[in-house]
């Protein structure tokens, strides 16, 4: 073994014991992405008292694994992006895939999987000091990551869940592989935005104006060359204005004290979740921006909020109005709709939310 592994291995017991620091920031402690984290942990023996995480590398078999997810029964499912973190419990019904898209569709786990960017893919068994006498002392979970170690999807086994079905299917997907480490890459460059002045602001606006699905609107800024802010700078004021950045944690609180269904969509390259539905407990402890309902969790960091934008897109049910968010490097954190489905019209008292939102004042030019 390399001591190089070992030393994370220790490293991360001491810390995980000492403050209950997450996964992700004891990488960063570490000067190691999440998933070179995880990934030293393959192979370690299951009796080394000094190992409390123990993971099995899988085969890259992503869309059989996530659709033999079902038998587990309830699960908890977890996305994040750098800012935002999205928690869901249910069970992973109704999953497919068409080339390397995948969905899953079966109630309150709700997924668009984008399999080209996952990479590696672990079961994780962590051990664990309960807080209560019923708890479990063992976690055990699925993470699976991109190429350069970045987390792009968890599943948690919650204490209904099927933990025989979950020792089937790690044995079925496991690696023949199991050596310690992967080599993770260097973030590639992020691609420059394109001059304002060399886009097609008119035929963008016309087909912004001829949209009848919000699912086109990808299709739209790739074909113009748009990055997401930038377009949104560039719309007709009648489908897009700018809005405060605290403007969300005022939306959350209408939408839980009026009981209205809101969707709220988290996501990264190779993950989007979805809640849909009401929202009841919003709380914010010191920068997160928490919603802490049964079933649903939301933890955004309103501090990384560098815009906010509503946005309107026309579909065949009329205009479908969203409240945006991004960061300073303008990726998306978290987007929020109205709950809908397809061939409804948009919720009135979701507009009604909106529409109390007021456009930030543009500055005066001296």
């Amino acid at each position: 073994m390399h001591d190089s592994v070992q030393t994370i291995r220790n490293a991360f017991s001491t810390l995980r014991r000492s403050s209950k620091a997450r996964h992700r920031d004891i990488a960063e402690q570490l000067c190691l992405s999440e998933g070179e984290l995880i990934a030293a942990h393959a192979g370690s023996a299951s009796d080394d008292p000094n190992v409390i995480l123990h993971a099995t590398r899988l085969r890259p078999d992503w869309s059989g694994i996530m659709e033999s997810l079902e038998p587990l029964g309830e699960a908890m499912a977890l996305t994040r992006n750098a800012s935002c973190v999205h928690e869901k419990t249910g069970v992973y019904r109704n999953a497919s895939h068409q080339n390397h898209v995948g969905l899953v569709l079966g109630g309150a786990i709700d997924l668009r999987i984008f399999y080209r960017q996952w990479a590696h893919g672990f079961a994780v068994i962590e051990q664990t000091r309960p807080g209560k006498p019923t708890e479990p002392t063992e976690q055990r979970s699925l993470q699976f990551f991109d190429a350069e170690g970045t987390a792009i999807h968890k599943v948690f086994l919650k204490p209904g869940s099927d933990v025989a079905a979950y020792t089937r299917l790690v044995a079925h997907f496991a690696a023949s592989d199991q050596s310690a480490g992967i080599c993770a890459q260097t973030p590639a460059a992020r691609p420059a935005e394109l001059a304002d002045a060399s886009i097609d602001v008119t035929g963008f606006h016309r087909a912004w104006d001829s949209l009848r699905d919000t699912h086109e609107f990808f299709g739209l800024l790739k074909t113009f060359g748009l990055t997401r802010t930038q377009a949104l700078r560039l719309a007709e004021p009648r489908y897009v204005h700018k809005v405060a950045a605290d403007d969300c944690q005022s939306l959350l609180h209408a939408a839980a004290t009026d009981g209205v269904s809101i969707m709220v969509f988290v996501g990264n390259p190779g993950m989007i979740q979805i809640h849909s539905g009401p929202v009841k407990k919003v709380a914010v402890m010191g920068p997160w921006l928490n919603v802490l309902d049964p079933g649903f969790s939301l933890h955004l960091r309103e501090d990384h909020i560098a815009s906010a934008w509503v946005v309107k897109k026309p579909t065949v049910d009329g205009l479908v109005t969203s409240l945006e968010l991004f960061d300073a490097q303008g990726d998306t954190m978290a987007l929020f709709f109205g709950e809908r489905k397809p061939g409804q019209r948009e919720l009135c008292e979701w507009r009604a939310l909106i529409e109390n939102l007021q456009p930030e004042p543009r500055q005066c030019a001296a």
